[in-house]
């Protein structure tokens, strides 16, 4: 509120803020004049709507209130923008994946359019583990991987993640609801400029390997790009041309690092805070995996309980809990509301993820969500991290494997535990802000198993 007590006192913006009542009125007064009925929610105030109601640090707790509140499917107002929360895991398979084409549609927030060897000594995980999850992706697009120290390298990675901190901000998300009104609080212009940054080294390195092509040695996919346009240079009309290998580059970047770097902090923030459920994936792995011998795909199917743990981990970390919005591309009739057309949908995953209707100690971490009485792995419909529907996450089969083998790989060979003075009581699980849930920053102390 000290944001907005701000922003409203400024002189410069009455005017504007008078367009906006303005506006607000009418387009109020206009919503009450549709015959459909829209989803029920809180009354909203002039301006700010429900922002009055939502922790903007925490938003995804705001919501789960409102949702106990308002039930699956509710309106809510982030200041004069109009959203559509659906909620729970019922709800939300039934939009996704039942009226997919209708909830088909991605949202444009304003911002779019402007754009281990520590020797048991106490160390942060968060640049290493950001590093060695990014140089999977850089192999797939480039078809080599970077030194750690490589400083281009370090920025990059750098980059990836204060991106992901500034995106699920508070003064970002004040930006995407009031763009004019609060573009002086600077934080898009720091994404921008690192938007910018990301794109010039792309743009480099499209040009390197351009220099270099050679159509019998394809490794990565940039080369294969570059392949498919030599073969489609004769059509008038190609969707493959050099904007599209850009931007599709930076999705993989965006979508491959984060994430999957993220979920595996917190795997290790876990094992401490729990150390009996990692001595028991450690025996797990040492009745199924020969010392000296990495683990590998096929190694998931005779290993329930590590993958029950892994999915736990998911599930209860819960990294993208606001999923990334949606918007209908008409008017949709959903549940007995009509949502109208290019309305921005939130399909809630934190209220998936915790749904204590399919969870049976849903805010508990407990890999027993995952296994049947007779310790095998179980499926959950329930358990969607990735989303569903048209737009799951389409690197969802990577990640999982990825998330596997890095996790076993490093229960394999190391024991993790706190650093001195560090109790397992001590540990908090309380997430720091931004678009993906990440830890709070911690250290972490690692010995060998072997």
């Amino acid at each position: 509120m000290t944001v907005l007590t701000y922003v409203l006192t400024r002189v410069d913006l009455l005017l504007y803020f008078t367009v906006c009542i303005v506006f607000f009125l009418y387009w109020i007064n206009g919503s009450k004049k549709r015959k459909e009925k829209m989803p029920p929610g809180p009354k909203p105030l002039l301006i700010i709507g429900n922002l009055n109601l939502v922790d903007l640090k925490k938003p995804h707790e705001s919501l789960m209130e409102l949702h106990e509140k308002y039930g699956e499917i509710f309106t809510i107002h982030f200041g004069p923008k109009k959203m559509v929360v659906i909620a729970g895991y019922r709800a939300v398979k039934d939009a996704l994946v039942n009226q997919a084409d209708d909830f088909g549609e991605r949202a444009h927030a304003p911002l779019s359019k402007l754009i281990s060897n520590e020797k048991e000594k106490p160390f942060d995980t968060d640049l290493i583990m950001n590093c060695a999850v990014s140089n999977v992706i850089c192999s797939i697009i480039f078809g080599e991987r970077f030194e750690y120290n490589d400083s281009t390298f370090k920025k990059l990675v750098r980059i990836l993640g204060e991106n992901e901190k500034l995106f699920g901000s508070p003064k970002l998300m004040l930006f995407n609801f009031f763009p004019r009104i609060s573009s002086f609080l600077g934080t898009q212009k720091q994404i921008v400029q690192n938007f910018d940054d990301l794109k010039e080294f792309v743009l480099k390195r499209i040009k390197y390997q351009r220099q270099a092509f050679d159509t019998n040695a394809i490794s990565g996919y940039i080369d294969a790009y570059l392949l498919k346009q030599e073969q489609e240079s004769a059509k008038a009309e190609t969707y493959f041309d050099d904007e599209n290998l850009v931007y599709s580059v930076l999705d993989l970047f965006g979508a491959g690092t984060e994430t999957t770097s993220t979920t595996l902090r917190w795997s290790i923030l876990l094992m401490m805070k729990y150390p009996e459920i990692q001595k028991k994936v450690q025996e797990e792995i040492r009745t199924n995996i020969k010392q000296g011998q990495m683990p590998t795909a096929d190694d998931r199917r005779k290993m329930p309980y590590t993958e029950a743990v892994v999915h736990e981990i998911q599930r209860f970390t819960n990294i993208v809990p606001l999923n990334v919005s949606h918007t209908t591309p008409s008017d949709v009739y959903f549940r007995g509301y009509c949502i109208p057309k290019d309305t921005e949908v939130i399909p809630f995953l934190t209220s998936v993820l915790r749904d204590k209707t399919q969870w049976e100690t849903p805010n508990e971490f407990n890999p027993n969500h995952f296994l049947d009485t007779n310790g095998k792995f179980v499926k959950r419909d329930a358990f969607m991290p990735f989303s569903a529907g048209r737009r799951a996450c389409v690197g969802e089969s990577l990640a999982k494997m990825e998330l596997f083998l890095f996790f076993t790989g490093l229960l394999q060979a190391f024991t993790f535990y706190p650093p001195p003075g560090v109790s397992r009581e001590d540990i908090t699980l309380e997430p720091g802000t931004g678009f993906i849930l990440f830890p709070l920053p911690h250290l972490v102390c690692a010995k060998l198993n072997y």
